[in-house]
């Protein structure tokens, strides 16, 4: 019953169904590592942060040697400590800031430190809404020469929580805290990274260092896990679809070996079989005067040339007419 799987038609559609299943499972297997490698690689920031998190403070310029120096890829959440002085008349507020579950502003002030570039010290955040500050609700810097101690922040970008996509803010607010939108307000050298204070003075509460960027289990991670099982069900459906469409082909085979199938079907599954069977009228057959007899040409009667009988007289009797057919003969000699 199954012999046509070894016609070469058959055989191709089974090749490529068999290298299709193992395609599809090394493509999932590869989503399903770098969903593992995301995870992994989530696991190990939350370690290092912890870890920065309990370490002595080390000096600013061991980490940032000068402003052109980035932020390496291992140090945020780390512990800096950095001496300079506060410049209070470049001091801005960030808002829009969420803290426990309330929404509220940064207060960041450059510190200038030796060498006269400018480290951004986020000193603490109030709730509230930014424009709305009224004068002497920010504490004022400390003034003269300051140590400040907190976790160095990589610079946020567009993509960064909490930072608006669009819209202008008011004059002494500022919406991403990064070298590239500090450098332009201003007038000195601004480092890479920043830093959150790690003891603020009242009313100030201290932020909490931030993941490093790419370290979540962001939408790509969940996109890897995704395209894992859709391959796995490609493969699932590639065995599922064989199998039907070879029992599909044994079936209509068997219901033709019973003669349930119109005669003279040709034999060759169900693609072959949507042709006309052999059973059909013939078009020139049914072009045919209704009682022609076979054969005839032109429709007349069987042995009479040309129709000639179709002159005769209904009800004549054949004498007159094997004599009329005698006369013609002699009259031709």
């Amino acid at each position: 019953m199954y012999r046509f799987l070894l016609t070469p038609r058959w055989l191709a559609f089974s090749v490529l169904a068999l290298l299709s299943v193992p395609v599809c499972i090394f493509m999932g297997s590869w989503q399903l590592s770098r969903f593992e490698v995301r995870v992994d690689h989530h696991k190990s920031t939350e370690r290092a942060q912890g870890q920065a998190a309990t370490d002595a403070p080390v000096p600013l310029a061991s980490l940032l040697p000068d402003s052109r120096a980035q932020v390496p890829d291992d140090a945020s959440g780390r512990v800096v400590r950095a001496t300079g002085h506060y410049d209070p008349g470049h001091q801005y507020l960030v808002p829009d800031r969420t803290l426990d579950g309330r929404t509220g502003y940064y207060v960041l002030t450059p510190l200038r430190v030796d060498g006269g570039s400018a480290l951004p010290v986020v000193r603490g955040w109030l709730p509230g809404n930014a424009s709305a500050a009224r004068p002497g609700t920010v504490p004022a810097a400390p003034t003269g020469e300051v140590t400040v101690t907190g976790a160095l922040q990589f610079p946020e970008s567009a993509g960064t929580n909490g930072v608006p996509s669009s819209g202008a803010l008011p004059s002494g607010q500022l919406g991403m805290i990064s070298a590239a939108s500090l450098v332009n307000v201003l007038p000195y050298p601004v480092y890479s990274g920043w830093v959150t204070a790690a003891d603020p003075a009242a009313p100030l509460k201290a932020v909490p260092p931030a993941a490093a960027p790419n370290s979540g289990l962001d939408l790509k991670a969940f996109q890897n896990l995704g395209y894992t099982g859709q391959w796995f069900v490609f493969a699932g459906f590639a065995v599922f679809m064989w199998f039907r469409l070879v029992r599909r082909e044994a079936e209509w085979r068997a219901d033709a070996a019973l003669g349930l199938l119109d005669e003279g079907a040709p034999a060759g599954g169900p693609a072959d079989a949507t042709g006309s069977s052999g059973g059909a009228p013939n078009p020139a057959d049914a072009a045919a005067p209704e009682g022609a007899s076979e054969g005839a040409p032109g429709g007349a009667s069987e042995g009479a040339p040309g129709g000639a009988s179709e002159g005769a007289p209904e009800g004549a009797p054949e004498e007159a007419v094997s004599g009329a057919e005698s006369a013609a003969s002699a009259s031709s000699a």
